[in-house]
């Protein structure tokens, strides 16, 4: 008599596995990198007490966003957004649309 064995499953990959094996994985992970790294660039010219009220948002074709935790945040970083884009050409990324937006969580 055969002997009745459960579903085979794969070996479990890491996340690091899994993100060089799938290219859209892959893909979302450099643009990560890269939204950290223009809000690392801009940090510097955001007053303290703004800081922990933005986040990185994604980056696209059309530009990258700023995600602020509420309307005033908001406010403020379209006064900052030409220092703000000018500090992104400074640093080396080419002629970028700051986008803003209130983050709904």
């Amino acid at each position: 008599m055969k002997e009745k064995r459960g579903p085979v499953t794969p070996s479990p990959l890491t996340i690091a596995e899994a993100l060089r094996g799938s290219p859209p994985l892959a893909r979302l992970k450099a643009s990560l990198a890269d939204s950290n790294a223009r809000f690392e660039q801009i940090r510097a010219i955001l007053p303290a007490p703004l800081c922990e009220h933005v986040k990185p948002g994604p980056v696209d074709a059309e530009g990258w966003s700023l995600l602020a935790s509420n309307a005033a945040v908001a406010a403020k970083l379209r006064q900052l957004r030409p220092r703000l884009e000018e500090r992104l050409q400074a640093a080396g990324w080419p002629s970028t649309t700051v986008r803003i937006k209130v983050s709904k969580s």
